[in-house]
């Protein structure tokens, strides 16, 4: 049996918690591959070794158990292991400041041999679903480190003083070894000190993160995202290396997602002008929005039995939660400004009359 015919039946096992098909096929991946991929053979062998103690495999990578509240026994952080993924749509300023990061990082041991420290440490802000999260598993993957997100939900607690020490926990955990905490919505342990609605424990927290910020150490990326850059405490900002604003994408940036998105998709002409027009409707749309788009028009296409461009039409009037006739009008008139399209083209794409396609465009 091939390796790929191996895939489906481990899925399954692992899903089920079917360990011991999962042993026995992760011995066959072993004896198949250990000549031409010594290194992953040694990596598969490893986890089965740990796993059969009773212990965390990912210990055999160098990820330990979480943290955890020691009353309640629940997890304050999840690990996930680095992934490469591909970087998410940003603008060019957006991807110059990305960039320098990575190259000062990459280039630590020239700045340190000079008394300069490499930068560690990324402010994140921005409107919900442009990219934040995923932009920090793209930098997990870029350096090989291990993603350590802090659980919101677990960490902070109704008692004194507990959620200023789970912060502790994972703070420490993350600095223990080369890795990338991800404080996302971080403005719900980071707010502003002059918040008289707040209680005095989440001005404790903001303090415990301005010291820990103060002495983070370079072998680890601390990485905060928030949606509400308002709300975060003055010096907050200052004890980040570099703050990246993160905006709704402009056009170009619409296009390239949907392009994206579509990429196993075979391409043809109205498709195409298609793309470039909801691109240029769909502003104020963020990224996670354009996804789910695209996948919503896919379904509806399938199921439907419509062409995708149709499907992509019908959908993205529910994004853009306008009058569904000045959306209309306003999509006949872009097409005829902006592209080689008849009419009756338009009828076809709106699923209309060609004379209401006219009135559109009186």
């Amino acid at each position: 049996m091939s390796l790929e015919k191996l895939l489906p039946t481990l899925i399954r096992a692992s899903l089920d918690e079917d360990y011991r098909t999962v042993r026995s096929i992760a011995m066959r991946l072993i004896r198949r591959i250990k000549d031409t991929h010594p290194g992953i053979a040694d990596e598969i062998a490893e986890a089965l070794s740990q796993h059969g103690v009773g212990a965390s495999t990912k210990r055999s990578i160098g990820m330990g158990d979480s943290p955890v509240d020691t009353e309640t026994l629940f997890s304050l952080a999840t690990i996930d292991e680095p992934i490469e993924i591909a970087r998410p749509i940003f603008t060019n300023k957006v991807n110059e400041l990305i960039d320098t990061f990575i190259q000062e990082r990459k280039e630590s041991k020239k700045l340190m041999s000079v008394g300069l420290n490499p930068p560690s440490s990324l402010l994140l802000y921005g409107p919900p679903g442009v990219g934040k999260t995923e932009l920090a598993k793209y930098i997990s993957g870029v350096f090989d480190l291990s993603l350590i997100v802090l659980d919101l939900s677990s960490t902070i607690s109704s008692y004194l003083g507990k959620t200023g020490q789970n912060m502790k926990k994972v703070l420490d955990y993350a600095k223990s070894r080369p890795s990338i905490l991800l404080l996302d919505e971080f403005d719900a342990v980071a707010k502003r000190r002059d918040d008289m609605s707040d209680l005095g424990e989440l001005k404790r927290i903001v303090n415990v993160l301005l010291k820990e910020l103060e002495n983070w150490p370079s072998h680890t990326i601390l990485i905060a995202a928030t949606n509400h850059p308002s709300l975060l405490d003055d010096a907050i900002w200052r004890r980040f290396d570099r703050a990246i604003e993160i905006r709704l994408p402009e056009e170009e940036e619409r296009i390239q997602i949907l392009l994206n998105e579509l990429t196993n998709i075979e391409m043809n002409k109205d498709l195409v002008n298609i793309i470039q027009l909801i691109g240029g409707m769909a502003e104020g749309l963020s990224g996670a929005d354009i996804c789910k788009l695209v996948e919503r028009a896919k379904r509806k296409s399938i199921l439907s039995e419509i062409s995708l461009e149709n499907a992509l039409l019908r959908e993205l009037p529910d994004f853009i939660k306008g009058d569904i006739v000045e959306f209309n009008k306003k999509f006949c008139k872009l097409a005829k400004e902006n592209l080689d399209v008849s009419i009756r083209t338009l009828a076809s794409w709106l699923g209309k009359s060609p004379s209401t396609i006219q009135y559109y465009l009186k």
